[in-house]
């Protein structure tokens, strides 16, 4: 199919599935942690590095792979980080200590360059309004990964072993290297001189408020998610007693919200300007979790009330995120993979923080409370990022 730029324009269950095995590769094994711990014989801490230490790298990976793919194409970059995922990922399954298996899990993070680089391709594909849609009707797919991962992982644990989990990461990344290499043709059709050349076109991105002011509803949408997920278990088993298949379901709760957001995204982009719709998703993330938090004073003092406010904050996510990844790559559309990359590493380190926070103040009897004003913190600043951004492009 050829695009409105002109390009051949790849399939969109490609981007969906680049974008979603990203995902699944940070939340699939989660299940079995406490079973590679005792395979391993590490204390929990130790294997949790292979969540921790692997964010820190994905966020790390993510300023290099955008230059790379603005130098040398998103094709050949998407291809490696499929190759060097899949082959981290054998050897992880044949890992005999801890230690060997950490650095070939960190090797594993290259496989962000699918979500980081499908954001590229679409906006090289399309315009910025119909790549907000594209974004949303991605997105509408992809927030199935984060639901059905830990389920996929914790069956697969529980029958095969958790090893099972890593031979699943190198069949999906072998598939995904075939299905980018037939289907995914280049659409960088200017790319910079050298790479040395590349990183030094990012003082033009720092110099730029209006970059600075979609990051900034990018760290405020993302906190708001990253908060709760930080929250949830401690809040949902210390004061409301949950068990773990009914935290599953509440947790998931704010992954619906996002499925419902990108939905609407996908069908109202083109038809409601772009601003807009981030407007309404930061109203709803920011005022959802206030107004719950006011029901939950007026005795309503329930779990289930209380996953209500992630719904809003998984709404108000859907209607902003793809607007917002499409607004931060036109700032200069010559650096899209660069904007992509940082954006997405600020905004990584952004959500650790947010977790870190809720990780450390959502205990105790105003947990709920403490958890939502912390998700509708969050999700504030990305609104007053929004208002910034209007400003700065009415001028």
């Amino acid at each position: 199919m050829i695009s409105e730029t002109g390009l051949r324009q790849p399939k969109l269950i490609t981007l969906i599935l680049l974008t979603a095995i990203s995902v699944l590769s940070l939340n699939m094994f989660l299940p079995a942690l406490a079973q590679m711990a005792s395979s391993f014989e590490v204390s929990y801490a130790v294997i949790s590095v292979a969540v921790g230490g692997y964010m820190v790298v994905s966020s790390a990976l993510q300023l290099i792979i955008g230059p790379l793919s603005d130098m040398y194409g998103r094709r050949p970059v998407i291809l490696a980080g499929m190759a060097i995922f899949t082959v981290a990922s054998v050897g992880c399954y044949f890992a005999s200590n801890v230690w060997l298996f950490l650095v070939l899990r960190m090797l594993q993070g290259a496989v962000i360059s699918g979500m980081v680089l499908s954001r590229a391709v679409v906006r090289d594909i399309a315009p910025p309004q119909e790549a907000a849609r594209l974004l949303g009707v991605i997105g509408t797919a992809m927030a199935l990964a984060p639901l059905m991962g830990p389920v996929l992982g914790g069956f697969l644990g529980e029958t095969f072993g958790w090893r099972a989990n890593f031979i699943a990461y190198a069949f999906m990344g072998a598939l995904m290297f075939a299905l980018s290499w037939h289907d995914l043709a280049e659409t960088n059709l200017t790319p910079s001189d050298s790479f040395t050349a590349q990183f030094r076109s990012y003082p033009e991105l720092f110099k730029s408020k209006v970059f600075w002011a979609y990051c900034l509803c990018l760290i405020g949408s993302v906190g708001g998610f990253y908060a709760f997920l930080g929250g949830a278990a401690l809040v949902g088993e210390g004061l409301f007693g949950l068990t773990p298949s009914q935290l599953g379901i509440g947790i998931g709760s704010i992954s619906a919200g996002f499925m419902l957001g990108n939905f609407l995204t996908g069908r109202l982009s083109g038809r409601i300007p772009m601003l807009r719709l981030m407007l309404w998703g930061r109203l709803s993330a920011t005022f959802g979790p206030l107004v719950i938090i006011c029901i939950m004073a007026l005795g309503a003092m329930n779990f289930w009330v209380m996953f209500a406010g992630a719904i809003f904050v998984g709404l108000g996510n859907g209607l902003t995120l793809p607007a917002a990844n499409a607004g931060v790559m036109s700032v200069n559309p010559r650096l899209a993979g660069s904007a992509s990359g940082l954006s997405g590493a600020i905004t990584i380190l952004g959500g650790a923080g947010a977790t870190a926070l809720t990780g450390a103040f959502a205990g105790g009897p105003l947990g709920a409370y403490v958890l939502l004003g912390l998700m509708a913190a969050s999700s504030g600043l990305g609104l007053l990022a929004v208002l910034w951004i209007a400003r700065l492009e009415r001028v």
